[in-house]
């Protein structure tokens, strides 16, 4: 579970989002990152059992930066309201698929998968996807995956309108192989977040998904 105050300083922050009022609650800040780090340390350490590859991964080390890069956007707010942490074998900056989780109140989710990977990476994954579609319906028709996720995200900014060249229009595959990222998330509400049953829900959503993470980083091997 997540303090009260980790949620207040987040909702505090996108009111407040300036340097000044930043530096003034940089302490509040400061506990607030240590609680969340401490979720994502409690959750690595129980769905690793699971999942061995990420059990050298630490927490500080899976959480991204609250400074937002604003050189190239107009939105010149200096940080980010919400926290994010990517767990995966590689680390945050790998370009492997695996798990994120992200804090922001009234939009928090958990899930994972990989998101625009590099073009040769992701025509690996289309091949496989083609080549042992079998496999992959499988792993997205399991209780555990429908139960939590349903199906991969279909939006439309991970999305193709056509399937990529080189695959007919007709392919079995034809909806997944137009994806660009093959992620599936979970809503969290903001309820939930202070609750002791927080760390098992983003465990069992983990739990759905390795499947799918170990099927996309077969291919990447």
């Amino acid at each position: 579970m997540l303090q009260s105050s980790t949620i207040k300083f987040l909702k505090d922050l996108k009111k407040n989002n300036n340097k000044p009022w930043f530096d003034k609650n940089r302490k509040v800040y400061e506990e607030a990152k240590a609680d969340f780090a401490n979720f994502i340390q409690t959750v690595i350490d129980k769905h690793s059992k699971n999942d061995p590859t990420i059990k050298d991964q630490v927490a500080k080390n899976c959480l991204f930066r609250i400074n937002r890069d604003v050189r190239f956007s107009k939105d010149k707010s200096p940080y980010k309201s919400n926290m994010g942490a990517s767990i995966n074998r590689g680390g945050k900056k790998s370009l492997l698929a695996g798990y994120y989780f992200h804090l922001e109140p009234g939009q928090c989710f958990a899930g994972g998968g990989i998101w625009m990977p590099m073009p040769d990476d992701l025509k690996k994954v289309r091949q496989e996807i083609d080549y042992n579609f079998g496999d992959f319906k499988k792993i997205l028709a399991t209780r555990k995956f429908k139960s939590v996720y349903g199906d991969l995200s279909q939006h439309a900014e991970y999305k193709l309108s056509r399937v990529p060249k080189g695959y007919e229009a007709d392919n079995p595959a034809a909806e997944y192989l137009k994806l660009k990222s093959f992620v599936a998330m979970v809503s969290i509400k903001d309820t939930e977040l202070t609750s002791k049953d927080l760390v098992k829900k983003t465990v069992t959503a983990f739990e759905a998904l390795q499947p799918l993470i170990e099927f996309i980083n077969e291919t990447m091997n």
